[in-house]
């Protein structure tokens, strides 16, 4: 059930119709204004549409890293299930063998 939260976004009050939990809403709001003002303040003589325009692509490229960032950490991680299976293998081999838990003579 889609609702309506009223956010201020650039000093600029905007109604939202979302199904979201309101307060994601606003927290996203929040963090979106964050970057118009810090935009701002790099070039405080640009207009509304220029700073929303850097903005989205400065929020492109934090989401673009983090995918990229979690596609890494995921292929690491495949990586060292891959080693952990070997590994057992290997074990479960030796088992087979006789060669757990054996000595050398």
């Amino acid at each position: 059930m889609a609702g309506v939260v009223t956010v201020e976004i650039g000093g600029q009050r905007y109604p939202i119709r979302s199904g979201l939990e309101p307060a994601y809403v606003i927290e996203l709001a929040d963090y979106v204004d964050q970057k118009m003002r810090a935009a701002s303040d790099g070039a405080p003589s640009t207009d509304l549409l220029s700073l929303a325009v850097l903005v989205a692509l400065n929020l492109a490229d934090e989401c673009f890293r983090a995918r990229q960032q979690q596609s890494s950490s995921h292929g690491e991680l495949s990586e060292r299930a891959l080693r952990l299976e070997q590994l057992v293998d290997q074990a479960l081999g030796a088992a087979g063998d006789g060669r757990v838990g054996r000595t050398g003579s």
